[in-house]
C-alpha cells in the first residue's frame, strides 16, 4: 500500500520557524501597518521598557496569531496571562503581572 501524504500544519512547523516565516511575511504585506504609537508602547506592566526590536509589533502579532490557531477560542484574558511576566518587586518575591 502506498505511503499517503499528509499536508502540513502549524504544529509540525516549529514555533521559532513559523512565527519568524509569518512575522516577515506581515512585515512585507499591505494589509497590516505599523501603529505610530508602536515605539512608545511597552508589552506589559511588568516591563520596565519598550522592546528594542523594530519589528517587534510583527513578531507579537505572528505568535498572537499562532496561538490563536492552535486554540480555537482563546480570549483576551489568556492571552493577557501567557505574555504576562514576573513583575520585580527588588527584595520581596515576585508576583505574576498580566499583560
Amino acid at each position: 500500500m502506498a505511503e499517503e501524504t499528509r499536508g502540513i500544519c502549524v504544529r509540525d512547523v516549529p514555533a521559532k520557524a513559523f512565527i519568524a516565516a509569518y512575522a516577515e511575511h506581515l512585515k512585507n504585506s499591505d494589509k497590516f501597518e505599523l501603529p505610530v504609537w508602536a515605539d512608545l508602547v511597552k508589552t506589559s506592566v511588568a516591563n520596565e521598557l519598550a522592546p528594542y526590536g523594530d519589528d517587534w509589533y510583527y513578531i507579537r502579532a505572528a505568535s498572537i496569531a499562532r496561538k490563536v490557531y492552535l486554540r480555537p477560542g482563546v480570549g483576551v484574558g489568556q492571552l493577557r496571562k501567557w505574555y504576562g511576566g514576573d513583575d520585580k518587586r527588588g527584595t520581596r518575591t515576585g508576583h505574576l503581572r498580566k499583560a
